[in-house]
């Protein structure tokens, strides 16, 4: 599986934008999907994974204020971000996980987008 992410930008604080992973191949639909952020200095954490069934899971820092979702005849997962925070600058990749349950944990995802750059500052 092949994923490209795209949508990030510059934008102000308590603006939004959508965030989307395009996946190549195929069985996109059995994999976990999902969004990590890798700030400038500190390390890689979790944004948000949704399962092959849909179920949703979200780091304390984004919940209320973002929202993952996919569309599996489209191949493409989504991250929409709302209510954007100077905290939230980071670099955002999309990744694939085959394993069954949501995990948080980068190492269980076997496939990685290439990273879309969010910047949010006024």
């Amino acid at each position: 599986v092949q994923l490209q992410a795209s949508g990030g930008g510059l934008v102000q604080p308590g603006e939004s934008l959508r965030l989307s992973c395009a996946a190549s191949g195929r069985s996109f639909s059995s994999y976990v999907m999902g969004w990590f952020r890798q700030a400038p200095g500190k390390e890689r954490e979790f944004v948000a994974a949704i399962s092959r069934s849909g179920i949703t899971y979200y780091a304390n820092s984004v919940k209320g204020r973002f929202t993952i979702s996919k569309d599996n005849a489209e191949n493409t997962a989504y991250l929409q971000m709302i209510s954007l925070k100077p905290e939230d600058t980071a670099v955002y990749y999309c990744a694939a996980s085959s394993t069954y349950y949501i995990s948080t944990d980068a190492p269980t995802y076997d496939y990685w987008g290439q990273g879309t750059e969010v910047t949010v500052s006024s």
